[in-house]
């Protein structure tokens, strides 16, 4: 059974810092990424990562302030998020996907979802 655990959700002060988790099994996943819907709002790409690690992309709203990572052999997903605003205020999805390279959008599998709340 292919399963997607995102953790380290919660509350944060503007500027502060929190670092999420995505822990996969099941099966072997490529392309990684992490997306977020605020209330009221689509969901939407934050992150992305190719199997390596050696490829990264990221909205243009998180750029200089996300860093997604990953450790295959532990099948985990990271994204460390500095500089918090209250605009980042969501609940984050860790999704991933059978295809190799970087993929931003049509993943093939999800997670739960944690929420992510930042106060001004």
């Amino acid at each position: 059974q292919v399963q997607l655990v995102e953790s380290g959700g919660g509350l944060v002060q503007a500027g502060g810092s929190l670092r999420l988790t995505c822990a996969g099994s099941g099966r072997t996943f490529y392309s990684m990424g992490w997306f977020r819907q605020a209330p009221g709002k689509e969901r939407e790409f934050v992150a992305a990562i190719s199997w390596s690690g050696g490829t990264t992309m990221y909205a243009d709203s998180v750029k200089g302030r996300f860093t997604i990572s990953r450790d295959n052999a532990k099948n985990t997903l990271y994204l460390q998020m500095n500089s918090l605003k209250p605009e980042d205020t969501a609940v984050y999805y860790c999704a991933a996907d059978t295809r190799k390279g970087i993929v931003v959008r049509g993943y093939d599998y999800w997670g739960q979802g944690t929420q992510v709340t930042v106060s001004s």
